[in-house]
């Protein structure tokens, strides 16, 4: 088993509303993973969102603190809710409705990396689903949720940024001739996870460092936006893809040539991101 759940990096103090995350960067392979499945060191590796850690890394100097998870999404992915488990993995779970996700074999605890491969050569016993869930994706979630509520309540509102990326080609069937290649997609789940006003600032952030943004196409937004968005009650969620092919070699899953330039680029973006709401905080005391 990966040695623990998350790694918290917390600022100096604590001057932005905004929290960063990055569910999917986990790369803590325990060679009693790895002796249950299929595939080798690097493919198991391609469903990951490699680097993503690193590249936000910053956060905490803009006051914002940034949470990571350490299992890989192959081993259990926190992008799910702990309740979507697929049955033509797991022993001793009923098919129910249709959830497309679990479909495809991308539930909680996932049957399949990129391309469709196969993680495992049969099921998995229910007891390792719920050891997993009960020991990374509860603690992750739980520690999400502290900093969201510790910020609202020391600033009257809080801005999950919920860090991914995605393949090159991901953007492939939006892209209409002679348009921008979108480097950024924005997912707001349409509206329902974030205010306009937070979404509109979050894009012209990275707009204004000169990356081609896009919104809601082909990521809306999955389980951390839809649970966490909650604008009325002034918590916002907005999730953020990244182009990998910009900072590194996928097929070789390496940062490239272009990596420390690009996150020198978006050490810019976050510390204006991180700006989002300040100078109209409030403390809850007050």
């Amino acid at each position: 088993m990966p040695k623990v759940a998350f790694h918290l990096a917390r600022p100096a103090a604590d001057t932005s509303c905004v929290v960063f995350a990055s569910p999917h960067s986990g790369r803590d392979y325990p060679w009693s993973f790895m002796r249950q499945t299929l595939l080798d060191e690097h493919a198991i590796r391609s469903s990951e969102d490699a680097y993503v850690d690193q590249l936000f890394a910053c956060a905490p100097q803009f006051g914002a603190p940034f949470l990571t998870a350490i299992a890989p999404r192959a081993f259990v992915d926190l992008n799910r809710s702990c309740d979507e488990l697929d049955p033509a993995l797991i022993e001793g779970v009923r098919r129910g409705g249709h959830n497309p996700r679990v479909a495809s074999g991308l539930g909680v605890v996932p049957r399949v990396v990129a391309n469709g491969r196969a993680i495992y050569r049969g099921k998995l016993p229910m007891a390792e689903a719920e050891r997993r869930i009960h020991d990374f994706w509860y603690p992750y979630h739980r520690e999400l949720q502290k900093l969201l509520q510790a910020a609202h309540q020391r600033f009257g509102k809080a801005i999950l940024i919920d860090c991914h990326s995605m393949p090159h080609e991901a953007v492939d069937g939006i892209v209409r001739s002679g348009a921008p290649r979108p480097d950024i997609v924005i997912g707001d789940r349409f509206g329902a996870s974030a205010d306009l006003a937070i979404v509109d600032r979050i894009e012209a952030a990275f707009a204004g460092a000169g990356l081609v943004v896009a919104r809601n196409a082909p990521f809306a937004g999955a389980y951390i936006t839809q649970a966490y968005g909650r604008p009325s009650r002034h918590q916002h969620a907005v999730q953020i893809e990244i182009d990998r092919g910009i900072y590194m070699d996928e097929q070789l899953i390496r940062p490239n040539a272009h990596f420390n330039a690009f996150r020198d680029l978006l050490r810019g973006v976050i510390a204006d991101i991180a700006t989002i709401g300040r100078g109209e905080e409030r403390l809850a005391a007050e």
